[in-house]
C-alpha cells in the first residue's frame, strides 16, 4: 500500500465544511470542522470512536458545541461575571474563550508520512474586543500510527507580552462515569465545594454538577477505561499542568481536559503562559487508544 493509498482526505458537508483523515492501515480517522472553532468532532482510532458529539449543538451555529474536541484559548474555564481586568480596563470573554467559537482557515493538507491538517486562527476585531492582544494559532492535527496528534503554535503579534491560557476539552464517548484514572496526581480541588482534597485515582462523576480539576500530577499524562477493555491515554506537554473532569448527567460521555491553568486565570494572574512579543510557543496533545 503507498502512502498516498495509506493516508487520505476527504472534504464534505454536514451543516458545515468538513475534513475527514484516515490512515487506512491503523482503521484511524478523524474529523476537524474549521468553521466551529477548529474543532475535532471524530476521533476514531483503531477502529473505535472516541469522541461524543450532540450533533444538535454542533448544527446550532448559536450554540456551544458538546462533543468533540473544543479548543481553549486564551482561558480555560470561567471569569466571575464573565470580566477580566487588564491594565486598567475591563473586557468581558465567554466560557473557555475566543477559539472555539471563531472560524478558522486551512493552510495546508498532506498525505506524505501521515495524514494531516494545519489550521490557523489570526486575532481580528471580534476577538481583540474581548482580547486585545494580536495573536496567530496554528494547528496541525497529525494521524499516524493510529495516534491522534494535535502539535500547536502559539504566536504573540503584538509589541507586549501575550497572556494566555491553553486548554482542550475532550468529550469522551463513555456510559460508565465513574472511572479509575492512570495519573500520579494525589490532590484535586473539587468545584462544587471549592474544597481541595485527596485523589487516589477514582473519580465518581455521577451526581457531580460542576468539574473536579486534579492539581499535582507530575507526568504529563493520564490514561481511563473505555468499552471493550480498551483505554484511552493522553500524553500532553509539561505546560498542562492540570486535568479537568466533568460530566453531565443522563449524558453518555465524560470530559478530561489538559489546562494550563485554572478557573480565572486572567483575574488571579496565576498560571498563565507568556509569549514575547513575536516569540511563538509551541506545545502538543496526543490521543492512543491501548488495549
Amino acid at each position: 500500500m503507498s502512502a498516498h493509498e495509506n493516508n487520505t482526505i476527504r472534504t464534505y458537508t454536514d451543516g458545515f465544511p468538513l475534513y475527514e483523515l484516515k490512515e487506512e492501515s491503523t482503521d484511524s480517522s478523524f474529523v476537524v470542522c474549521p468553521e466551529r472553532g477548529g474543532i475535532a468532532t471524530s476521533c476514531r482510532l483503531h477502529g473505535q470512536e472516541l469522541f461524543y458529539l450532540d450533533r444538535e449543538t454542533f448544527l446550532n451555529p448559536q450554540a456551544n458545541i458538546r462533543g468533540g474536541n473544543p479548543v481553549l484559548f486564551p482561558i480555560a474555564g470561567q471569569l466571575v461575571n464573565g470580566e477580566y481586568e487588564w491594565n486598567d480596563t475591563t473586557y468581558r470573554m465567554k466560557n473557555h474563550g475566543v477559539a472555539r467559537t471563531a472560524a478558522w482557515e486551512v493552510v495546508e493538507t498532506g498525505t506524505s508520512g501521515s495524514a494531516s491538517i494545519t489550521l490557523s486562527l489570526r486575532s481580528n476585531a471580534e476577538t481583540l474586543a474581548a482580547y486585545p492582544f494580536e495573536f496567530e494559532l496554528r494547528f496541525t492535527y497529525r494521524l499516524k500510527d493510529g495516534i491522534l496528534s494535535i502539535e500547536q503554535k502559539y504566536r504573540n503579534l503584538s509589541n507586549e507580552p501575550l497572556p494566555m491560557v491553553a486548554g482542550f476539552h475532550p468529550y469522551f464517548a463513555t456510559e460508565s462515569k465513574n472511572l479509575t484514572y492512570g495519573t500520579d496526581a494525589t490532590r484535586m480541588l473539587d468545584y462544587n465545594d471549592m474544597q481541595e482534597k485527596p485523589f487516589d485515582g477514582y473519580l465518581k462523576l455521577e451526581g457531580m454538577v460542576e468539574s473536579a480539576a486534579l492539581l499535582d500530577a507530575r507526568k504529563p499524562e493520564i490514561s481511563f477505561p473505555l468499552s471493550q477493555g480498551r483505554r484511552v491515554r493522553l500524553t500532553y506537554s509539561e505546560q498542562f499542568r492540570y486535568v479537568v473532569l466533568w460530566s453531565v448527567e443522563g449524558k453518555p460521555f465524560v470530559c478530561v481536559e489538559p489546562w494550563t491553568a485554572l478557573n480565572e486565570a486572567l483575574n488571579s494572574k496565576q498560571g498563565l503562559l507568556t509569549v514575547a512579543p513575536g516569540e511563538t510557543l509551541e506545545l502538543a496533545l496526543n490521543f492512543s487508544l491501548e488495549d
